[in-house]
């Protein structure tokens, strides 16, 4: 999966957001959304594969962690989507309003 693709997910993005600066139990993770365990077990398992989040063992509990430098790419790709998306939309706009200024 592209990683793009990845984050596209909003339920991966908002995991992605509670576990960005703190370390949570899969069981933490799923308790913040009104869906199954199974499907955050799922969506755990493409940020994992990804790269975007570590997992580590401590006894029976899965603990996560956002993996912060492998999401430094990745920022810089959105970021730089956003800026083209928003340079595009700016000359769509000026067009538009130099075709509205003409007689």
């Amino acid at each position: 999966m592209e990683p793009l693709q990845v984050i596209a997910a909003p339920r991966r993005l908002r995991i992605l957001e509670l576990v960005w600066d703190r370390e949570l139990t899969a069981g933490d993770i799923a308790a913040q959304f009104d869906v199954s365990w199974s499907a955050i077990s799922q969506h755990l398992t493409v940020l994992k594969t990804a790269g975007f989040v570590t997992e580590r063992r401590v006894g029976n509990s899965r603990i996560y962690r956002a993996d912060q430098a492998a999401l430094g790419p990745l920022r810089a790709v959105v970021e730089d989507h956003w800026r083209r998306s928003l340079d595009r939309l700016k000359d769509v706009v000026e067009a538009d309003q130099h075709r509205k200024a003409e007689p």
